[in-house]
């Protein structure tokens, strides 16, 4: 029988994998302290909600900013030692806005401002972090791994940060911030504990021609369909996702009348069914291809936007959020591991920020329509535009699903002359398409 250890990072992902995975557990649970009391801290200095509302807008500006930037660093540097300056200057940025809370000297600009550097920080160190894994594992392993690091997302991040924060700022404002530097702190000395990363080879351009990151590690995603339609596929999901949840607040407390507790129970249902999830992976990776997981997930997101659009019953929208919970786990896992899988590592930066982009300004142009459906026709209308929106993509995007979950995955040197020796397929046995 395995033990725990083994269930929760198995021998075969290596050495190095468990001080990834427990750096990025600490940083997530400090990340789930501010998602809580940020908010609260802002609405104890402020009663405006244009304020409020851009303490939440700083956590996807910054990547609409410098997301791509961020990537072409991450392309060029030694991954391992940016995380670990990004997240010093985190700590640092936090532990500035501890002093001004004991003090008594914070006000809402010091906290926005606060937040805007943070992010900023955070996209670098997310940026770089990003590649870390396809660097440590086996191309095979990379779907098992990143259902680890996600589920640290879900336990620390979205169940178990949020209500610590809440109540460590019940008893003191400035007691949150101290335990998220501390997080920060400790995932800055859990990375240092993994070996040295070999800085990516810089691009080798045409004769004559000037390098230039950005403009390459687009014309790379161009000229490559599988990676190109999974992002466009992230992007536009995205934007039909955001627009109900935009409003999610208002649909819960006015049209489904379960009140501020209910709709707090209803992001609680969602990640419930997560964890759910990080325990199936690994089966549904060994049993299921990658192509139809990917096909039932946004299956799923259609009828989730047409069930919310149609029903008044608080019953079945828990339900529906537990399932929620569940496939959105298993896709995002799947998207990042076919994303790992067929970038090369020199360009992983570049293309993580550019599809963090895409999330982010997906968000952006998602809550802007849905706000807008809203105020015209009422809560129920974003929930039937995302429906129409997501199944019409889905139509689209049905067959080159296919293409994207059998592309050969990109390999290094080293692993590729492996693999060869063995006789393996290039996909390590894993099930990427029907």
């Amino acid at each position: 029988m395995a033990t725990l250890g083994e269930l929760v990072s198995p021998r075969r992902l290596g050495r190095d994998f468990p001080w990834l995975m427990a750096a990025s557990w600490s940083s997530n649970l400090g990340d789930g302290i501010a998602l809580s009391a940020a908010p609260l801290l802002i609405a104890s200095l402020t009663s405006s909600p244009v304020l409020v509302a851009a303490g939440a807008m700083m956590q996807f500006l910054p990547w609409l900013l410098f997301g791509l930037l961020a990537g072409s660093v991450a392309d060029h540097q030694d991954r391992r030692r940016l995380v670990m300056i990004a997240n010093g200057v985190r700590a640092v940025i936090v532990l500035g806005l501890v002093v001004f809370l004991v003090t008594g000297n914070a006000t809402v600009w010091v906290v926005l401002a606060t937040a805007f550097l943070y992010g900023t920080a955070e996209v670098f160190a997310d940026s770089a972090g990003s590649t870390l894994l396809p660097m440590l594992v086996r191309p095979a392993d990379l779907g098992i791994g990143n259902a680890r690091l996600q589920a640290g997302y879900l336990v620390a991040n979205q169940l178990l940060g949020p209500p610590l924060g809440a109540f460590l700022f019940a008893v003191g404002s400035f007691l949150p911030f101290l335990l998220q530097v501390l997080c920060v702190s400790l995932a800055i000395v859990l990375i240092s504990r993994i070996a040295r990363t070999p800085v990516p080879p810089r691009d080798a351009p045409p004769d004559g021609a000037k390098p230039h990151p950005i403009r390459d590690g687009l014309l790379w995603l161009r000229h490559n369909a599988p990676v190109r339609t999974l992002v466009l596929i992230i992007l536009v999901f995205n934007i039909t996702w955001a627009a109900p949840w935009g409003v999610l607040v208002l649909y819960a407390t006015e049209h489904l009348g379960i009140g501020v507790v209910g709709y707090g129970a209803l992001t609680t249902a969602s990640a419930l069914g997560g964890l759910i999830a990080v325990g199936c992976f690994g089966w549904l990776e060994r049993h299921v291809s990658f192509a139809t997981l990917m096909r039932v997930c946004l299956t799923l997101e259609v009828f989730m936007h047409l069930t919310f659009a149609l029903t008044t019953s608080a019953v079945i929208a828990f339900v529906v959020m537990f399932v929620f919970g569940l496939y959105a786990f298993v896709w995002g896992t799947i998207s990042t591991t076919v994303r790992q899988r067929l970038v090369p590592l020199e360009l992983q930066g570049r293309i993580a920020s550019v599809n963090m982009v895409g999330v982010f300004g997906g968000i952006v142009i998602g809550q802007l329509i849905g706000g807008l459906l809203a105020q015209t026709w009422g809560l129920t209308a974003p929930w039937w535009f995302a429906f129409a929106g997501s199944a019409i993509t889905l139509l689209l995007v049905w067959r080159p699903i296919s293409h994207i979950a059998a592309a050969p995955p990109v390999l290094g040197g080293e692993e590729a002359e492996r693999l060869a020796d063995e006789g393996e397929p290039g996909a390590g046995g894993m099930p990427l398409a029907d």
